[in-house]
Formats: structure tokens, C-alpha cells, sequence
């Protein structure tokens, strides 16, 4: 399940976010931490498993009428293409009016998910 991001889940957030090579400086980190945290249009939403723990987060900017994924970050143990694909398939869930698209570096992770979804679709309306 998706949850916006909250001050209390700083550390949670900061920790999965790290896993990015591109957020192992901290100044980096912090930067882009206030970058999410500057305006309604830029959000962090955190992935809680069913056990309730969290384990991903996705770095979102929010258009009149795209979703634009800058980063989605899970931890070790999680990093699946499954995993990567259900928390894509609940933010597209969140925002059903609007497009999910990726940054550059986030293009190829989400055409295999607009590619997955779609087998999806066909296999489950035969």
C-alpha cells in the first residue's frame, strides 16, 4: 500500500532512498528530500508490504494531467520487478485520470510496467 510521506517517516524515507547510487551524499540526500517536501506537486509516498513494514518509496511530480516518477528506490530484499510493478499499479491506482510516466532514468522500468500491465489486461478480460 502507498502512504504520502510524513515528517515521522524522515528516516524510513531516507534510508530507502539512499539505496540510489545517485543519493549516497548526504547533502545530495537532504537536498532532494526538501525538493519533495517544497510543494503539493512533488510527493514521496512510501510502499508498506502486508506485513506492514515499509520497504520502497517512489518519488512522484504531479501534472495537470501526467504522474512523472522521478525515483523509486526498495530495499534489498524486495527489489523484485512484481514489487516494482504492484507499487506502479497502485500509484496509476491513486491517480487513474492521469498518465504515469517516467523521468529518463525512470523510461525503461516504467515501459516494462505499461508493457506488463498490458499483458495483464488482455489475459485477464479472455
Amino acid at each position: 500500500m502507498l502512504v504520502k510521506y510524513r515528517k515521522d517517516y524522515e528516516k524510513v524515507a531516507m534510508g530507502l532512498l539512499s539505496l540510489i547510487p545517485d543519493f549516497k551524499s548526504l547533502t545530495h540526500l537532504q537536498t532532494e528530500m526538501q525538493w519533495y517536501q517544497a510543494t503539493d506537486d512533488h510527493q514521496l509516498l512510501l510502499w508498506r508490504k502486508a506485513d506492514g513494514d515499509f520497504s520502497g518509496v517512489i518519488g512522484i511530480e504531479i501534472g495537470s494531467d501526467f504522474v512523472l516518477v522521478h525515483h523509486d528506490s526498495l530495499s534489498p530484499e524486495d527489489r523484485t520487478a512484481p514489487n516494482q510493478h504492484q507499487m506502479l499499479d497502485e500509484l496509476a491506482d491513486l491517480y487513474p485520470k492521469k498518465r504515469v510516466m517516467g523521468t529518463l532514468e525512470m523510461a525503461p522500468i516504467i515501459g516494462e510496467w505499461e508493457r506488463n500491465r498490458g499483458k495483464q489486461r488482455t489475459t485477464n478480460h479472455n
